[in-house]
């Protein structure tokens, strides 16, 4: 308990401090760059990121070697040569022009294909199927039709599809519906392609893998529709085209 109170104690603390900080910060009139930074930032910058903009101001911040840029009222926070910056939660390597915190979080959402729950899914086999994929997506998701309209293109793979029902009700309705359906391929394909609804659920029907679905969407940060997975664990959220869809799969 004693430690318990110890650590909360030094959060607080710590708290206070930051905030202090910040607020002496905000009030405190802005101090000098070294020139030589100054203009480092405003050559480089504009340089790497063409799209930047013009760069409005340069001032210390309170961390020690991070300079705030000022784009009109766009702030990004960089190192003294603008090898790195901050914006928007993301830093960025200016000089590679690799999104460093995407990279990072691709590699942390990455899902293992081969433990997927697939018993959960149904399948659309194309020509010889080798080729696998797949797709979470939500009945009631306009995206997700359009992008199904897309996949009819594509030949010789198999399709894993979850239904991710996440925009409703009606969602829930529409999912149940296609599950409980006789054959789910063309119950599903019927509705998103050619926009006949599935009949209605018979009761005594188990469709706790559309609950699983949307809990296994959870864990994995699904938050949109269509998402797609390849089968080294590469996820792409959105509707792509086919030709993006097949280059994605010859690259696997």
């Amino acid at each position: 308990m004693t430690a318990i109170r110890s650590g909360l104690a030094a959060a607080l603390l710590a708290a206070g401090l930051l905030a202090a900080g910040a607020v002496a910060w905000a009030q405190a009139p802005a101090t000098g760059v070294p020139p030589a930074v100054d203009a480092q930032l405003r050559k480089v910058l504009p340089e790497r990121i063409p799209d930047i903009g013009r760069i409005d101001e340069v001032q210390r911040t309170p961390m020690a070697g991070v300079y705030e840029v000022r784009v009109g009222t766009e702030l990004f926070y960089s190192d003294a040569d603008g090898n790195f910056i901050m914006h928007g939660g993301q830093l960025l390597d200016t000089r590679a022009r690799r999104n460093l915190t995407e990279e990072r979080m691709d590699k942390l959402l990455a899902i293992d294909f081969k433990s997927l729950p697939m018993k959960d899914a149904f399948t659309l086999v194309r020509g010889n199927g080798k080729r696998k994929l797949v797709v979470f997506e939500d009945p009631n998701c306009g995206y997700c039709k359009r992008f199904e309209r897309d996949l009819q293109k594509i030949d010789n793979v198999t399709v894993y599809l979850f239904l991710y029902p996440i925009l409703g009700r009606d969602s829930v309705d529409k999912s149940r519906n296609i599950w409980c359906a006789r054959d789910k391929g063309k119950a599903w394909t019927d509705w998103m392609v050619r926009d006949q609804p599935a009949a209605a659920a018979e009761g005594g029907c188990d469709t706790s893998a559309i609950a699983r679905n949307v809990e296994l969407g959870r864990k994995y940060k699904i938050t949109g529709t269509p998402t797609l997975v390849f089968a080294d664990g590469t996820r792409v959220p959105g509707a792509i085209g086919a030709a993006d869809v097949e280059k994605l799969l010859a690259a696997k």
